[in-house]
């Protein structure tokens, strides 16, 4: 007995409409348990690269010129920090720092980290 092709058969050897509950639950279900995944502890690392952010633009904004060294420095840190997380975790893990694919994600913020680290050395310490 042949069945169209595209289409899952049951147990009984009968076609499922693609367009029926059966066809779609096995997509939903994996869709599911892929949003549990992400909110068990994919936010982690994303949240940790975003206070690293914050904390390095806040003391930018706080200390003016005498800080803008340390400021810059911490945003590079914070870009090396989501990176480095970008390339080690599995997909599951990663949250939102996970945009592109792996390896653009890993080179953009490499490269922003490397420019900013350079700005950041290459400021004069002011007192």
């Amino acid at each position: 007995m042949s069945r169209p092709a595209g289409k899952p058969s049951s147990a009984a050897g009968t076609a499922i409409p693609q367009g029926s509950r059966a066809a779609q639950g096995t997509g939903q279900g994996a869709a599911r348990a892929s949003q549990a995944r992400t909110a068990r502890g994919g936010w982690l690392p994303y949240l940790l690269v975003l206070s690293c952010a914050m904390a390095g633009l806040a003391w930018i904004w706080a200390g003016g010129a005498h800080a803008a060294k340390g400021g810059t420095l911490t945003l590079a840190g914070a870009m090396f920090v989501g990176a480095f997380a970008r390339l080690v975790l599995p997909e599951s893990r990663i949250g939102m720092l996970a945009s592109r694919k792996r390896f653009i994600d890993v080179v953009t913020m490499a490269a922003l980290g490397a420019g900013l680290l350079t700005a950041g050395l290459l400021l004069p310490m002011t007192t």
